[in-house]
């Protein structure tokens, strides 16, 4: 059994992949199984990934699927993980060669008994140019939940490390949704809840910025209106605790629940009712007028087929 699955979600990177792959060819520590799951391909992926198994020094699974979305192909990446810790590794990305010791050796670092309580390690993220991504952390390192390290710490930018893989998969994405994505922040809500991560200060991962992400930018807000209505429910039911901390962001939580859920077709009644803490609701109250706004807007921009 590996101690880490990296997983790569793909869908049309062939022109990509090879960051990954060199990446992990190069990595010094080899305790660890590449999970790819090709959500729907249609370029030179399959044949590809063929040649990557034949030359991989590491094993390597490759399982091609009906395109479905990066919420299902997350929840099969669980079932199909062999590793101790999940990693994941996009389709245009890489990381330094010592990413994976390094992650490893600060996980030993926590002491043993007090493991069960993290969820696992986050490092930095350094652009194709060596320009580390977003800001560092406040101390190194720094333990606690991801929603202190947001609130409270206020770091932003682009992370990477992984998840304790038992702890994943207490949280799957829900499958019975229209659209094909669901924001991580869904499960990142969760896991805040019961676990801290140890954060430090390193860049192991290698974030290229050439390429559109795998979920397309702004358009038609409806596509994945459900998946986003679920997220700021997560985000304000799990979070609602910390708006004299952020009153601002919270409150914009709460205007785009209802909008989302308005574009979900779910009523007035049924937002108020299907929110599970009383700060949730208090903030939907003040949000829910401006978010009946947003709606009406994406109603006249983009009328129903």
């Amino acid at each position: 059994m590996p101690l880490f699955t990296v997983f790569t979600p793909t869908f049309n990177r062939a022109h990509t992949l090879h960051r990954v792959f060199e990446s992990l060819q190069a990595q010094t520590l080899r305790d660890f199984e590449w999970l790819v799951i090709d959500d729907g391909s249609t370029d030179d992926t399959p044949a590809l990934m063929a040649r990557y198994q034949s030359e991989a020094v590491f094993p390597l699974r490759y399982l091609h699927e009906p395109h479905r979305g990066a919420h299902h192909v997350h929840n099969l990446a669980l079932r199909e993980a062999r590793g101790q810790f999940s990693i994941k590794l996009d389709s245009d990305d890489g990381c330094v060669p010592e990413a994976l010791a390094r992650l490893k050796h600060h996980w030993e670092s926590i002491p043993a008994d007090r493991r069960d309580s993290f969820s696992g390690v986050t490092g930095l993220c350094q652009d194709q140019n060596g320009q580390l991504v977003g800001s560092r952390f406040p101390s190194d390192p720094l333990d606690c939940s991801a929603a202190e390290l947001e609130y409270r710490h206020k770091v932003r930018g682009e992370k990477w490390g992984f998840l304790r893989v038992d702890v994943l998969r207490q949280y799957p994405y829900p499958e019975k949704v229209s659209g094909n994505f669901i924001p991580e922040s869904y499960i990142w809500c969760q896991v805040s809840k019961r676990f801290k991560t140890r954060h430090i200060n390193e860049e192991l991962r290698i974030y290229w910025t050439d390429a559109p992400s795998l979920v397309h930018g702004p358009g038609n807000p409806r596509t994945n209106a459900e998946g986003h209505r679920l997220m700021f429910k997560m985000v304000l039911d799990c979070e609602s605790g910390w708006f004299f901390t952020a009153p601002l962001r919270l409150l914009r939580a709460a205007v785009q629940y209802s909008r989302f859920a308005f574009l979900s077709g779910v009523g007035v009644g049924a937002q108020f009712r299907e929110l599970n803490s009383i700060g949730a609701r208090l903030l939907w109250m003040v949000g829910a007028p401006v978010g009946f706004m947003l709606w009406r807007r994406d109603c006249f921009r983009f009328p129903k087929p």
